[in-house]
């Protein structure tokens, strides 16, 4: 198993930037892709992006590609999601994710050990 601890949520205005991270503690080496999913109110939790592990190859989902980026400290055993041009729609609570499979990194079911998630929110 492993366990995995987000922060750095909180409010912030359109156009501001804020980086939230999470740390990976127990089983790390069984991870293949981190990825961060986010799930706004009265709405499914979606796919924002994924890091691999070992290379740091990365995949965005189209609504953040351009504005978001995955980063990784191995070192640290901690993933990072420095999040700008922030809009009112990215309001969600933010969980990080640990997959040991290396295919469908974009698929909440793919990944079996979940953070308890950070909440951000974005005013007009």
């Amino acid at each position: 198993q492993v366990r995995l601890v987000e922060s750095g949520g909180g409010l912030v205005q359109a156009g501001d930037s804020l980086r939230i991270s999470c740390v990976a503690s127990g089983r790390t080496f069984s991870i293949y892709h981190m990825g961060w999913f986010r799930q706004a109110p009265g709405k499914e939790r979606e796919f924002v992006t994924a890091i691999m592990w070992t290379d740091g190859s990365t995949n965005y989902a189209d609504s953040v590609k351009g504005r978001f980026t995955i980063s990784k400290d191995n070192a640290k055993n901690t993933v990072y999601l420095q999040m700008n041009s922030l809009k009112p729609e990215d309001t969600a609570v933010y969980y990080c994710a640990a997959t040991p499979y290396a295919a469908q990194w974009w698929s909440a079911a793919r990944y079996f050990d979940w953070g308890r998630g950070t909440l951000v929110t974005v005013s007009s």
